[in-house]
């Protein structure tokens, strides 16, 4: 009797393992952690083929007292992707979760933490936390890629930025790169970012630290693309369907533009591609940002009581160089100055823009007498292929010791009383290793 039992208890064994593993097979990607805030955290998965997804989540100090996302089918035409919403959640808190496809868990071999953003305002100093930030993740395929040495490699940076242990990463753009095959349809659009969000060293890293993202002309469409680019609908769908942004456009302004705040910050991530006039197109006031969107910034900054102003955009925004798409080059020299025009006009103190796009990294800081400072921290790249003449171009705004043409990130950490707020800025390369570090005060 004793061996039936055992028998049957090893044909029970070999079939729920059976059961766990196909489950787990049907995970594409992911976990990722999106957006965080006091009262809703979102949470992004990708499945292999229609299935049946949510997470459960609990507080690490009562877990029993579980809760459940909405759940969500997984459909082709959405590329298998799907946002769950934890909404039973307070300020201020660290919950552990867990993944189910058909209702079944799935084994994730590394830590599944999400955090909601605190409740800070008229009880305390603003938090202390810390950012990541990086653009242009090139990820190798070598049907698809031009024939020589590969463009990308050492993925590794995904899981030492995970180590980091940082609230949150800023991708900066070129977070994937449409190639020939791709840009064109919405099959390869797809395919594409399905690739790229795939690698195992990404994943850890998109499970336990939220992420918000930009895009430039890498994810927006071919090499330099403009507002003319025919399929940029079909490019934005996707964007959406693989990030996890508060919002997609704002009001009656399309792209891929938001805003979102974390303590003490205001984030302002705007779309450089989707208005941005060509550049080779002659004309008086050429544009990046478009009318309507320009507006949407100079209203925000203006009522933005937070302390740091952040802009997030693709290509360099301070940079003297007059080379490539920065702003002082092509004929968008006007629309620069006429936002630093504004930030001087209204004394607006503390903006900041971060921006990638070069592929070397380079602090630069605008200071004129009697008028605020304005940074641009430059971070790039992360795997696509380094420039190593990044230090020839004469940026005559560069702080000195600050260029990096290695592959590299940065780490933003909002540290300081309330009214005595500073920045530590550091860079790391691939191997972690500490290239840089500057500290900004509060002004």
């Amino acid at each position: 009797m004793k061996h039936i039992n055992r028998f049957i208890l090893m044909i029970c064994f070999l079939f729920t393992s059976s059961i766990l593993s196909g489950q787990s097979e049907l995970l594409q990607s992911g976990p990722m952690l999106g957006y965080s805030e006091m009262q809703e955290v979102l949470i992004w998965v990708q499945t292999c083929q229609e299935a049946k997804v949510f997470i459960e989540y609990s507080l690490p100090d009562n877990s029993k007292i579980k809760h459940r996302t909405n759940e969500v089918t997984t459909s082709r035409s959405e590329a298998f992707t799907a946002k769950l919403i934890a909404d039973q959640v307070e300020a201020g808190k660290t919950y552990s979760y867990k993944l189910f496809i058909n209702e079944i868990e799935i084994f994730i071999p590394y830590p599944t933490l999400f955090q909601t953003q605190e409740m800070w305002k008229w009880r305390g100093d603003p938090p202390e936390f810390t950012m990541l930030t990086g653009s242009c993740a090139y990820i190798n395929q070598t049907e698809h890629d031009r024939p020589g040495k590969p463009y990308g490699g050492d993925y590794r940076i995904f899981e030492n930025m995970g180590k980091q242990n940082a609230d949150f990463m800023l991708w900066l753009g070129d977070n994937i790169y449409l190639r020939e095959p791709d840009w064109n349809t919405w099959t390869g659009i797809k395919h594409r970012y399905t690739h790229g969000r795939s690698i195992a060293e990404l994943q850890s890293f998109l499970a336990s630290t939220h992420h918000y993202s930009i895009w430039d002309d890498h994810d927006y469409g071919p090499n330099d693309s403009d507002k003319g680019f025919f399929n940029k609908n079909s490019t934005l769908r996707a964007f959406e369907l693989f990030w996890g942004n508060p919002t997609f456009g704002v009001g009656n302004i399309e792209g891929a533009i938001t805003s979102f705040q974390w303590g003490d910050a205001d984030f302002f991530l705007l779309d450089n591609r989707w208005y941005r006039d060509p550049d080779k197109l002659q004309k008086n006031n050429k544009s990046i940002l478009g009318e309507s969107q320009l507006q949407w910034l100079f209203d925000n900054l203006v009522t933005s009581t937070a302390t740091f102003k952040i802009i997030a955009m693709g290509g360099q925004f301070l940079s003297t160089a007059g080379v490539y798409e920065l702003y002082t080059a092509n004929g968008f020299e006007k629309e620069r100055q006429r936002i630093i025009d504004f930030i001087y006009q209204h004394q607006i103190k503390n903006v900041i823009f971060i921006t990638g796009d070069v592929h070397f990294t380079e602090l630069s800081a605008l200071r004129a007498e009697g008028k605020p400072t304005i940074w641009d921290f430059t971070f790039s790249t992360m795997t696509a292929g380094p420039n190593p003449n990044g230090s020839e171009w004469e940026n005559t705004l560069r702080i000195p010791g600050t260029v990096v043409t290695e592959r590299n990130y940065g780490k933003i950490d909002f540290r300081g009383t309330y009214k005595n707020r500073k920045l530590i800025v550091s860079c790391y390369n691939t191997d972690n290793e500490l290239k840089w570090e500057e500290t900004i005060e509060q002004e």
